[in-house]
């Protein structure tokens, strides 16, 4: 696996070794971290109208493509959300960087952030959170389709079945979903599809990238009993809605999981905020990130 698509001016494409894994990686810029976590179906693409702007306000900006997605390893197991947070946990101890890290979520890339900071606050300076519903803290409801919830998480936990229906049709399956999914025209045109789809072509491809689906509902328990024995994060949390999407949901998910909590809703945008709205997004982040830092962890 290989990504020959196009880098930011200033960033480089990097592959390490990080808890067993060959993961790949874009970085650029220097200063404060920033761990920038991708969902699915997308690589460290989803972030790449805003790493410009992270690095030319001094971030050093790290932004992996997940296990199994983009050009990473596609190990048979391993997609749970705390084995992930390792493997994000252990390739920035190989970039030297060991703690004071701003981690940024979407999609399943925030349920990794969440795992991360909930696994490690004295590591993680602020988190952000975007489009999304945490297992076990508000994720059940949102799959559930008896009560109006997404169809494609059931869909997509089923072993085999999704990718026997979607191999070969990648292309037409993507389309259908950046078109459901998004609500700016023209976010995601025919050539980004086409790149997005070229990550996620075959079999093994599409058991990779469905394989985080089916670890939910043990991500939900892990979370719920950490959340029931009296868990909170620490550190400041940013948690974003678009507002044809989750809108203000999330924010509320976490109001008792995260009391130093602030909530935002991006006008106009579906779920891919990141690439819908990303100056809206930025106007949401660059603030937050400078906020005062947390005297705790270690660069």
């Amino acid at each position: 696996m290989s990504d020959e698509t196009p880098l930011p001016d200033g960033f480089e494409s990097i592959t390490v070794t990080a808890n067993g894994t060959r993961l790949h990686a874009v970085v650029g810029g220097s200063g404060a971290p920033v761990l920038l976590l991708h969902g699915w179906p997308q690589t460290w693409r989803a972030w790449r109208h805003l790493m410009p702007a992270l690095a030319a306000h001094g971030y050093r900006v790290v932004a992996p493509d997940l296990r199994g997605m983009g050009a990473s390893d596609r190990p048979p197991s391993g997609y749970d959300k705390d084995t992930q947070a390792e493997d994000m946990r252990e390739l920035l101890a190989q970039l030297g960087i060991h703690g004071g890290v701003r981690v940024v979520g979407h999609d399943i890339g925030g349920m990794v952030a969440f795992a991360y900071a909930r696994r490690h606050p004295e590591e993680v300076e602020l988190l952000v959170l975007a489009e999304l519903a945490v297992p076990g803290l508000g994720l059940e409801q949102a799959m559930d389709v008896a009560s109006g919830g997404l169809f494609h998480f059931g869909l997509f936990m089923t072993e085999e079945l999704p990718e026997l229906l979607l191999e070969g049709r990648e292309s037409d399956f993507l389309t259908w979903w950046f078109g459901w999914l998004s609500a700016v025209p023209g976010a995601f045109p025919p050539e980004e599809v086409a790149t997005v789809a070229s990550s996620y072509r075959g079999y093994e491809a599409l058991r990779a990238g469905f394989a985080h689906y089916r670890t939910l509902l043990e991500d939900g328990r892990v979370n719920r009993a950490w959340h029931e024995t009296g868990g909170t994060l620490p550190m400041p949390v940013l948690a974003i809605g678009g507002e044809h999407s989750t809108g203000a949901r999330l924010a509320d998910s976490l109001d008792t999981a995260a009391p130093h909590l602030t909530g935002a809703v991006i006008p106009g945008s579906g779920h891919f905020v990141p690439e819908e709205r990303p100056d809206a997004f930025a106007r949401e982040l660059l603030p937050f990130l400078s906020a005062p830092p947390r005297p705790t962890g270690r660069i």
